[in-house]
Order: structure tokens, then sequence, then C-alpha cells
């Protein structure tokens, strides 16, 4: 009973006390949490800044060399069209000094000139489509089944580790974190899964678990 307890040196809580430091735990676990995303955000801003001023450097420079090359393109097209007329012109006029000479000579003047080629026309391009979007979940509501048959029900965010779920069922239990008390083994209810250590530090929408999911508690054999 508690003078056994009492015994051991060891307080005992209240109800009232065990959902204070339940609570106070579930804040630490948070913040800890937020700061975590507050730097990951503010990392993932730098590297985007970076990433965008590198980008807008070698957008500059491919533009500098498109408008070089659209200008060589230019000034190949005018030289080109200038020799085109200056032929033009010589045959035209060797067609009207022939002419000419034919009609010195015979008293006739028939001639034709050659039609100038078509240009083609622009080419229309297609409209480009929008990707269809994704939906996300921010919240993950996990219902956790205890081997004594009850059930707890908690609501966490999307990006919370599986080691946020396990720790907020050992303070439920009145665990102390960290204390000499065998890990708790989460399992997965359809299909059935057992969560390894490394999966503890994976985040819930990883883990398929948005927005909701049923875990089991199971009971672990002391070693």
């Amino acid at each position: 009973g508690t003078g056994s307890a009492a015994g051991e040196g060891k307080p005992v809580l209240s109800e009232e006390e065990r959902q204070e430091q339940t609570k106070r735990m579930l804040e630490l676990v948070a913040q800890k949490q937020r700061e975590r995303e507050e730097r990951e955000e503010r990392e993932a801003l730098e590297r985007e800044r970076q990433r965008r001023k590198q980008g807008q450097e070698v957008s500059a420079a491919r533009q500098r060399l498109q408008e070089d090359e659209m200008r060589r393109a230019a000034e190949e097209r005018r030289r080109e069209k200038a020799e085109e007329l200056a032929a033009r012109q010589r045959v035209r006029e060797k067609i009207e000094r022939d002419k000419a000479e034919r009609a010195k000579k015979y008293g006739g003047s028939v001639g034709s000139q050659p039609s100038p080629p078509t240009e083609p026309g622009p080419v229309p391009s297609s409209p480009s489509q929008e990707p269809p979007t994704k939906r996300e979940y921010d919240q993950c509501r996990i219902q956790v089944r205890l081997p004594d048959g009850t059930s707890l029900t908690q609501t966490f965010r999307a990006r919370e580790q599986l080691a946020a779920v396990r720790l907020y069922v050992e303070l439920h239990r009145g665990e102390e974190p960290g204390g000499g008390q065998d890990p708790v083994q989460l399992l997965s209810g359809f299909p059935r899964r057992a969560f390894s250590e490394a999966d503890m530090e994976r985040p819930l929408q990883e883990l398929g678990l948005v927005p909701s999911a049923v875990l089991i508690v199971a009971k672990k054999c002391p070693s």
C-alpha cells in the first residue's frame, strides 16, 4: 500500500499531481518540437535564398548569352536578306538587258518575273496543364489500446515523431521517462506491425498514421 511506497523514499503522486506532471512533459515535448520545426524552417528559408540567388546569377548569364545569340542571328539574317535582294536585283537587270536586246533584234517584248517565296506562319503553342494538388493533413488522431483493455485518445501534429505517442502512454501510466521500466512496445492495428526504435524518430505522417490510426500497446517480457 502507500506505506511501503513511502518507505522506499519515493513520494506517491496524487492524480492531480500526476496529471500536472503529464501536462508539463507534453508541453516540454511540444516546445522542443516547435523549436526544431522553427530551426528547420529557418534553415530551409536560408537554403531557398541561396538557391534563388544562384539561380538569378545563372539566369542572368543565360539571358546575356541568349541576347548575344539573338543579336548575331539578327545580323546574319539582315546580311542574308541584303545579299538576296542584291542577287534578285542583278537577275532583274540581266532579264531587262536580255529583253532589250531581243526587242532590239526581233522587235518583241515578252518577259516574266519570279514570284517571291512565302514565309511559314508561327506554330501555336499548347497550353500547359496544372498538376493535381495532393491533400496534406496537419493533425493526427491516435487511439492507443492498453493491455488492460482501456483506451487512450490524443491528437498529435502530423509532423511529431512516434516517440511523442510512446512518451504520452508512459506518462499516462504514471511512469518516469528514462526510468527502469521496459519501454512501451507499440503495434499498428491493421495491418499488424511492430514499430522499431528507428520508427520512433520518424514523423507520424511518414509512418502512414494520418489523419487517424489505432495503436496497440504490447506486453514486453523482461529481459
